[in-house]
């Protein structure tokens, strides 16, 4: 069976108002770089919907493969083109229901006529198909509601376009639509899953880890890397950038008492990722804390964290169950990725008996005793930035 072309369903797109070529612009462009190395791969939207086209069969199926990961897609379906005659149709139907197990399934026909030059109407073209298909597949089922095979059959001025299969998306908004932030990338579950959902909500992310050599392996940074570039395969691609923060981490541990050392770190942390967001434009900072999971994740722990910065920080797993982050971890890839033996910098500098509530006024007075700003400024002027995706396995180990 070769298919002609993709139709492609919009999710939330389709209830924008005014603004909504806005987001089908955005959703284009997505899908556009999403397939760019599919030479024959062409993409026309509409209003309503999205079509594409594919000369090549081996392109067709890659473009097949990737979109379920395109946030902004509702769902899309495979097309197969013919005359627009009542013969050709009929015949083409066959073929299309013919591709799949039709054995004990439902079966409806549903028409759409935007060349209203056919001369049968909807009623009758919808019959004629009907009867042609029960007669070959008679133990098709028909049902008109939620049938489990809907033959789609639409008739336009260049021909007939017929679909039956309908693959889901990935749903949310295009990549993009809804501003940009920075990810503060960790290597652990959380973080590539806050990632995720922020982008499903429309927001593309540059990403931010800290590195603290030779504490911390190169391995662990591949692994970070390997977490960006699953990110990057939603719809948009994520830049990564590498902060060294050795000198930071040590002069921590020197100076500030063990029991309040990890809120430090974070507030640090977060004055480099502010730095990092006001250079590369975005809006927010995202971080995977979810609300008393470790010590630095009380309230009293955020409050004192928060207080280096005015800029949001948007925390989307912040009322969400660990289980419940794994299992969106393990559909979206990113678990087995997460869980490699390689420790990241808060891991390895983690305190034996943190306080779970820290005051604010005796944090900020150990730390009034070494002079972060110039350390600060000379991690973010240091850091490495990587484009991701990476096209070649030898990219990865140039930059380790």
């Amino acid at each position: 069976m070769k298919w002609n072309e993709l139709l492609i369903r919009y999710g939330e797109i389709s209830l924008k108002g005014r603004n909504r070529n806005v987001f089908v612009k955005k959703l284009r462009n997505n899908i556009k770089d999403a397939l760019s190395d599919l030479p024959t791969v062409k993409i026309k939207p509409e209003r309503d919907r999205m079509f594409l086209f594919a000369d090549d069969k081996r392109d067709m199926e890659e473009a097949i493969a990737r979109l379920p990961y395109i946030f902004g897609i509702q769902s899309f379906s495979p097309v197969a083109k013919c005359e627009a005659t009542l013969e050709a149709i009929k015949e083409k139907a066959l073929d299309v229901i013919g591709a799949d197990e039709t054995a004990g399934k439902t079966f409806k026909v549903e028409i759409r006529r935007t060349d209203k030059s056919f001369p049968l109407v909807t009623g009758e073209l919808q019959q004629e198909i009907a009867a042609h298909v029960l007669k070959s597949f008679p133990e098709l089922i028909v049902q008109m509601k939620k049938p489990e095979i809907l033959l789609h059959v639409e008739i336009r001025s260049e021909g007939a376009f017929l679909t039956a299969k309908v693959h889901k998306g990935a749903g949310g908004m295009p990549v993009g639509s809804n501003g940009h932030s920075i990810l503060m990338l960790s290597g652990g579950i959380d973080s590539p899953v806050a990632g995720y959902l922020m982008m499903k909500r429309g927001v593309s992310i540059d990403a931010i880890h800290f590195a603290s050599p030779p504490f911390t392996s190169e391995l662990a940074k591949k692994k970070v890397m390997d977490l960006a570039e699953k990110l990057s395969s939603f719809g948009a691609a994520v830049r990564l950038h590498i902060i060294p923060f050795t000198e930071i981490q040590q002069t921590i541990v020197n100076q500030v008492p063990d029991n309040v050392s990890m809120t430090t770190t974070r507030r640090l942390m977060l004055q480099i990722a502010d730095q990092v967001r006001a250079e590369v434009g975005a809006l927010a900072i995202v971080t995977g804390e979810s609300l008393g999971q470790v010590a630095s994740q009380t309230l009293e722990s955020l409050t004192a964290i928060n207080a280096v910065t005015s800029t949001p920080i948007l925390r989307p797993l912040v009322a969400s169950d660990k289980l419940d982050i794994i299992e969106i971890a393990q559909k979206i890839g990113t678990y087995d990725i997460s869980i490699r033996p390689h420790e990241d910098c808060c891991t390895i500098f983690a305190p034996s008996n943190p306080k779970t509530k820290p005051r604010l006024e005796k944090v900020a007075y150990y730390e009034s005793f070494s002079d972060f700003a110039p350390m600060i400024e000379e991690a973010v002027s240091n850091r490495i930035t990587v484009e991701l995706p990476l096209q070649q396995q030898d990219e990865f180990e140039d930059l380790l």
